[in-house]
């Protein structure tokens, strides 16, 4: 006897038998809340396909009409939150396909003609992927261009320079925030790159392996606005994964610099650093210290970020022993990418709501523990007054190593000040015992007050990137030129 399939199976492999009910709902788990991330863009990939059909004779201009008008009326639904994936059908596109039978009946069943859900669901996450892409861009471009503008704000404000967390040399708000921002440059250019491997249409690879139907790609990847197509159909449905791991390593990148910058901001509100404060009503207090104001926002989008360093292993984790071809644990990276994506985008734009409410503190380099940041400015400035730079060196480590150095902002020497080498007065030519110092009067208070108005101009870094010559034009240009890759191929 034949069996006599219903012509609205919630099913799109319907064959006469169901399947058990516990492995329906362990194999579905939550795709169907995860798939409504896709609806708008499965009606974009359908209208695209209905078209081509209609243009090789597998549609008629009635059906194509017909069809057309109803994936629009659903999309509306989808735009007005009045869309919803029923209990009982697996995904967005059975959901869609079955709401297209019921309605309009045969011509509804033909719309999966050259097609698999294979290619469907890729194209549907490449669209998606282009979007959420171009998101990031424009957030993360935003706030790179946010810490230049506050870098050009406190440009001139000095403080302390770390390195191994030992007081280092002279540094700046300036070059701080600046830091940050061409750094989002280069991840800026990883988002790039995952928006170019996304931007490539994968339908007509069906299950991956092609179709003896005459689709015409082309077609589809221009009306879908993609720049590109996958040529080969295998490679096509091999970029299930390899598109999420490149989004993945973008997303990844910019937690990076976001988590150092917020792990920077802990450590300067730390009241031992005191770089930075927060007004009140950005921190929160303590339920039994009643002096505490603490940094919880920062504290927040670096554990965020952290964990979406670990994005691109969980990727490769599910994915690299994959063999070619469609297997159903692809479905699981919708469930690490699309929570992931709304995790970075709500890091980007807290980042940028806070990072406008820093106070600086202008008096950091008051505390006499950051007078030795100023001792390769001695060197310098001794080099430049023709003493060979190892013996500056020893000079100056000696003088620190007898608690006897100060910094002269001035520029200028004192002609009093014996200064020694390896047992050699460089001045005068004389022999002095390593270690002996004949100091001159240096005036303490005037030096004091001198350190006190210093600032980075004073210090007379003037190369490029450098304290007194921040270059801040050009990042913001690199900035802008790589943040509008996207803006310009994105439709």
């Amino acid at each position: 006897m034949e069996t006599t399939y219903n012509c609205c199976s919630k099913k799109l492999w319907d064959k006469g038998f169901s399947s058990d009910r516990y492995i329906e709902e362990f194999t579905v788990g939550n795709d169907r809340e995860l798939d409504l991330e896709l609806a708008e863009h499965d009606v974009e990939g359908s209208i695209a396909h209905i078209a081509m059909l209609k243009s090789k004779g597998l549609l008629s201009e009635n059906e194509y009409a017909t069809l057309s008008a109803g994936l629009r009326e659903i999309g509306e639904q989808i735009a007005a939150g009045k869309f919803a994936i029923e209990d009982d059908v697996e995904d967005i596109h059975s959901q869609i396909e079955l709401m297209l039978t019921r309605k309009f009946g045969e011509s509804g069943k033909k719309i999966h003609s050259g097609r698999s859900r294979n290619d469907q669901v890729l194209t549907d996450i490449k669209l998606y992927s282009r979007k959420q892409l171009a998101a990031i861009c424009s957030s993360a471009t935003g706030l790179a261009l946010k810490l230049t503008d506050l870098s050009d704000r406190y440009g001139n404000v000095l403080m302390p320079g770390y390195t191994h967390l030992q007081i280092a040399m002279p540094s700046s708000f300036g070059l701080w925030f600046g830091a940050y921002a061409e750094t989002l440059a280069d991840d800026l250019r990883i988002v790039n790159a995952a928006y170019d491997i996304a931007d490539q249409n994968p339908l007509g690879s069906a299950a991956g392996y092609g179709s003896s139907f005459p689709l015409d790609r082309e077609m589809t990847t221009e009306l879908m606005g993609f720049g590109g197509m996958h040529w080969n159909v295998c490679a096509a449905q091999m970029s299930r994964g390899k598109c999420e791991s490149a989004i993945a390593f973008a997303i990844s990148s910019l937690a990076s610099t976001i988590g150092k910058f917020a792990m920077d901001c802990c450590l300067y509100m730390c009241g031992n650093f005191g770089f930075i404060s927060l007004p009140d009503e950005f921190t929160t207090g303590s339920s039994i210290m009643p002096h505490k104001k603490n940094p919880d926002v920062f504290e927040i989008i670096r554990g965020k970020c952290n964990r979406l360093l670990n994005l691109p292993s969980e990727v490769f984790m599910l994915t690299s022993n994959l063999p070619m071809g469609y297997q159903r644990d692809l479905q699981l990276l919708k469930d690490i990418i699309f929570p992931a994506v709304k995790e970075i985008m709500s890091v980007i734009d807290m980042t940028s709501f806070i990072a406008d409410k820093i106070k600086i503190n202008k008096k950091i380099l008051d505390d006499p523990k950051y007078d030795l940041l100023f001792t390769v400015e001695e060197v310098n400035r001794l080099v430049l007054d023709g003493i060979p730079f190892r013996d500056a060196y020893r000079i100056i480590g000696n003088k620190v190593a007898a608690g006897q150095f100060s910094y002269n902002p001035s520029g200028t020497h004192n002609t009093s000040d014996q200064h020694i080498a390896s047992g050699h007065d460089i001045y005068s030519g004389q022999y002095i015992t390593s270690g002996q110092y004949v100091t001159g009067n240096t005036s303490p208070d005037g030096t004091e007050l001198q350190k006190r108005h210093l600032n980075a101009q004073s210090l007379h870094h003037t190369h490029q990137g450098s304290i007194g010559n921040l270059c801040n034009d050009k990042i913001r240009e690199k900035i802008k030129n790589i943040g509008r890759h996207i803006s310009e191929v994105f439709r």
